[in-house]
């Protein structure tokens, strides 16, 4: 049976200025834990008492990006105060979203200087708006493009290069060991044609581009783990709600890459995993043996 979303409850508690609609679609939820499928509200509440929740998506699906907002909306109505940390900004445009948030600037110059996403309109801008309208704080995770750029065509020496206020916008600690990860990473990588370039050729651009992806890693990473221990220093503070990570699936999937770097920051803290998983039928569903693995939660949606 698919799950439903209280919709009118979430009605009632929602704050009536809030400048969306309920974005509830069909979805599907399987505990990997407990090895059954749950119900959506159940896993929101679960992900209201947790520490850090990473939601690993497929950015070209409508309706993940619709439960993505339902998950938010969940824990507003559990009067929960979560954190939004998006991979889809940058950190040097924290000023400019804060800015924005408090009302010191417009969309429009939001839009004009932050350097969204060209799919920020339909896909992000209601986790923001939720976020502005109930005061929560939103973190502009992400290492600025030109600098994974940069690091994609020369490797790890384009982070030595950088000047110390640029440095600054990349994590201090970089770990990206050639592990489990990096093979994942490479067998996606052999996808794409390597044209004339030797088996040494291709290998070098590889490792390069997964220097670019450990870098971004690292630094959701840290600018994560900063939030929460900003939080958990604060004895005027009260008890903060998580920390809810929007990413690309690959960057969370297995508890590896962000996932992996933050826990690595915060030991002893607790960490849900979800992926999106777009489906075409969602009433023939079973989880193979590999996406058992993938997350803790699996949430499927129509395509």
């Amino acid at each position: 049976m698919l799950s439903i979303l209280p919709l009118l409850l979430g009605l009632l508690l929602q704050n009536p200025a809030a400048p969306h609609a309920p974005s509830y679609v069909p979805n599907r939820v399987f505990d990997t834990a407990a090895g059954k499928f749950v119900d959506f509200e159940g896993m929101v509440a679960e992900l209201a008492v947790t520490d850090v929740v990473f939601v690993g998506e497929q950015h070209d699906d409508a309706n993940t990006h619709r439960l993505e907002l339902a998950i938010l909306e969940g824990l507003l109505r559990r009067r929960t105060k979560p954190v939004l940390s998006l991979e889809m900004f940058e950190r040097d445009v924290q000023p400019t979203l804060d800015g924005y948030l408090a009302g010191r600037i417009t969309e429009e110059e939001l839009m004009r200087s932050a350097r969204p996403w060209a799919s920020y309109s339909t896909a992000y801008r209601g986790l923001v708006e939720l976020a502005k309208a109930h005061g929560w704080a939103v973190s502009a995770s992400n290492v600025p493009r030109p600098i994974a750029s940069n690091v994609a065509k020369s490797g790890k020496e384009a982070v030595s290069a950088l000047s110390d206020g640029d440095r600054g916008l990349v994590a201090r600690e970089l770990e990206c060991p050639l592990d489990s990860y990096f093979d994942r990473f490479a067998e996606t990588m052999g996808g794409h044609p390597a044209g004339t370039q030797t088996p040494e050729q291709q290998r070098a651009m590889t490792e390069r581009y997964y220097w670019s992806q450990c870098v971004k890693d690292e630094t959701m990473a840290e600018s994560i783990a900063s939030v929460v221990t900003k939080a958990a220093s604060d004895p005027t503070a009260s008890k903060p709600g998580p920390v809810v990570h929007y990413n690309g699936a690959f960057h969370s999937d297995f508890g590896q890459g962000t996932a992996e770097r933050v826990m690595r920051r915060l030991p002893g803290k607790r960490s849900v995993i979800l992926s999106m998983l777009p489906v075409s039928d969602l009433d023939r569903l079973a989880p193979t043996p590999e996406d058992l693995k993938r997350a803790r939660y699996l949430v499927y949606t129509v395509r």
